[in-house]
């Protein structure tokens, strides 16, 4: 399996002012798999830690924080000797006390020696007072896999790189073939042990058996990790995503909560969510000029999840219904069309992302994406359907902006808009 951020990692051991590096990431999309397989490419030798599994050196950093004092343990307890050209692997590191804070100590004392971090639910010990060392250590975010490097497990890497190259003429005569990859991609998702088990079995219901012990896992870690009080609305927030996306307006409406609810009660519970990287939140904008953010409206935001298939998951959509598109599907096509387009945006790191909508409601931007200097509009499409009138008007109201559209129909260029097939999200400049 290849994953891109392996690039971004080498990119990292070659700093001259290297510092311990965090890798963040929701639970189960690979941290430690990646960690252990760069590890096993990139140095001779390496010492890989887990402080859930590892009771012995789950309070080495108790005492203090004498770095030459900590190795020596790591050594005794592994059997290897650690020098500056070992790669020391510190996994679940929130459960080792003071674990994190002592990456501040393997900079300022032994800022030669590579250290890697990675743990379950760090985001929610970020916010901690005092938790983090900040200014004293890199971080490096991991998502699900996305849809090219589905692409590449499935043994289909010819395609991504034609589509880098946008080679269209070429790619058509494999329109279909694309287009069944990716409702095997809306299926799947990119959660690693998923995908790897689709490409060995082919079985969509032991896919849908994996996505449900990760769909439990999350749910059993609202009970051990959040505040005791916000467990119920976390849940109620969480599985509400699927009706909230499955809106013509995908605005969150805390209402479809229960009757009454307000954001006031509901805050803690988005923000935990967040936290731990299993929701994203997208904001509003009033309006489409530089910089998004001046005109940002916190009160209204659409959520995403963190993984396609997990949403088909928890929605229960059928894999017959998905890969078949059965007509009782359509009106939810769109909602994991969206939430695919989103996971392939966020994969850059520079993309800021919101959408537009107008006060009175009649007509909406699907996402508004800002790179550097440049505002670009986007509208998805989950078929072939093209009319794209709030497109349109957004963009002749600007002369300065060229639309998007990402659809099930094949490219073409206008002088307001592009429309790209939808497989092509991840390889389209500048969002790409």
């Amino acid at each position: 399996m290849i994953r891109l951020k392996t690039k971004e990692l080498y990119a990292w051991k070659e700093r001259k002012n290297r510092k311990p590096l965090i890798l963040q990431g929701a639970r189960q999309v690979g941290k430690t798999w990646l960690m252990r397989t760069f590890a096993s490419e990139a140095f001779p030798k390496h010492v890989y830690v887990n402080f859930e599994d590892n009771t012995p050196l789950r309070e080495v950093f108790t005492k203090d924080f004498d770095i030459q004092r900590i190795l020596f343990e790591v050594s005794l307890a592994t059997g290897v000797a650690v020098d500056d050209s070992t790669l020391l692997i510190l996994d679940e590191i929130q459960e080792a006390p003071r674990g994190v804070t002592a990456l501040k100590y393997f900079y300022e004392q032994r800022p030669q020696l590579p250290v890697m971090a990675a743990g379950s639910l760090l985001g929610i010990a970020s916010n901690k007072p005092n938790s983090f060392p900040v200014g004293k250590v890199d971080f490096l975010t991991l998502n699900p896999l996305s849809f090219f490097e589905f692409l590449d497990a499935m043994g289909k890497g010819q395609f991504v790189q034609a589509i880098h190259q946008q080679q269209w003429e070429a790619l058509g005569p494999y329109t279909s073939q694309l287009e069944d990859l990716l409702r095997q991609y809306y299926l799947v998702g990119g959660m690693p042990e998923v995908v790897q088990a689709f490409v060995d079995t082919r079985d969509v219901l032991e896919v849908r058996r994996l996505q449900q012990n990760i769909l439990n896992a999350y749910d059993r870690d609202f009970s051990k990790h959040a505040p005791l009080p916000e467990v119920p609305r976390l849940r109620m927030v969480w599985h509400s995503i699927i009706g909230q996306l499955a809106k013509e307006n995908k605005k969150f409406i805390y209402g479809l909560l229960k009757e009454g609810a307000r954001a006031k009660n509901f805050e803690l519970a988005i923000e935990w969510l967040q936290d731990a990287g299993l929701v994203y939140k997208v904001n509003r904008v009033k309006k489409g000029h530089l910089p998004l953010s001046a005109y940002e409206d916190f009160s209204a935001f659409k959520l995403f999840m963190l993984d396609v298939g997990l949403l088909g998951a928890m929605a229960g959509l059928s894999p017959q219904t998905l890969l078949k598109g059965n007509a009782v599907f359509t009106e939810f096509k769109g909602a994991l069309a969206e939430q695919y387009t989103f996971q392939q945006l966020r994969l850059a790191a520079d993309n800021l992302i919101y959408y537009w909508s107008a006060e009175n409601s009649r007509g909406e931007i699907d996402f508004l994406v800002q790179r550097d200097e440049r505002i670009v509009p986007i509208e998805v499409k989950a078929e072939d359907n093209l009319q794209s009138k709030s497109l349109r008007l957004f963009v002749e109201a600007d002369n300065g902006l060229h639309g998007l559209r990402f659809s099930m129909a094949p490219y073409r260029q206008q002088d307001w808009m592009t429309n790209y097939p939808l497989y092509a999200v991840e390889a389209v400049e500048p969002i790409g």
